[in-house]
């Protein structure tokens, strides 16, 4: 019969399991590597959150007009805040929505394109995004970032892409 003895198994075992830990090489290579996949990750994991809130706001946007248009057919005008229509909500980053019903009246305060000419004819309706801040022209540094709706529903987006 053939057995083995204790010290040929623990040999054994130390052959097939070598228990020692990682070089100071070999961890600065991990971290590198870790390092990079994040710097990788973060613009993507960046980009992600901006559509999901920009399509927060879309959807938003797609309520309150729908509430607006419901006020206008029962009233035959627009209601003169989104208090009326019982908005509370607020954009994703707690700021309350702009609106502005556009007559004649205040004209003047309507969002204005790069030729200064407004965007609706009925009313504005825009999120001042994440800095809080915005200018009627969305070619002022402040509007760059808004959401807004424009060509009377048509268009939804960043003010610097309309």
């Amino acid at each position: 019969m053939y057995s083995r003895t204790p010290f040929r198994l623990t040999r054994a075992f130390a052959h097939a399991c070598p228990c020692r830990g990682m070089t100071l090489l070999e961890l600065m290579i991990a971290v590198g590597v870790v390092a990079l996949l994040a710097t990788l990750a973060f613009p993507a994991y960046n980009d992600y959150r901006d559509r999901t809130r920009t399509a927060a706001i879309v959807n938003d946007f797609s309520a309150i007009e729908i509430a607006l248009n419901a006020r206008r057919a029962d009233t035959g005008q627009w209601p003169a805040s989104l208090a009326e229509i019982g908005w509370t909500r607020t954009d994703p980053w707690g700021q309350p929505y702009e609106y502005l019903a556009l007559s004649n009246a205040n004209r003047g305060q309507a969002r204005k394109d790069r030729n200064l000419v407004p965007i609706n004819t009925d009313f504005d309706l825009y999120s001042v995004g994440p800095d809080g801040r915005s200018a009627p022209p969305l070619t002022a540094a402040h509007s760059r970032d808004d959401t807004i709706r424009a060509a009377n529903g048509r268009f939804i987006g960043r003010a610097e892409d309309f």
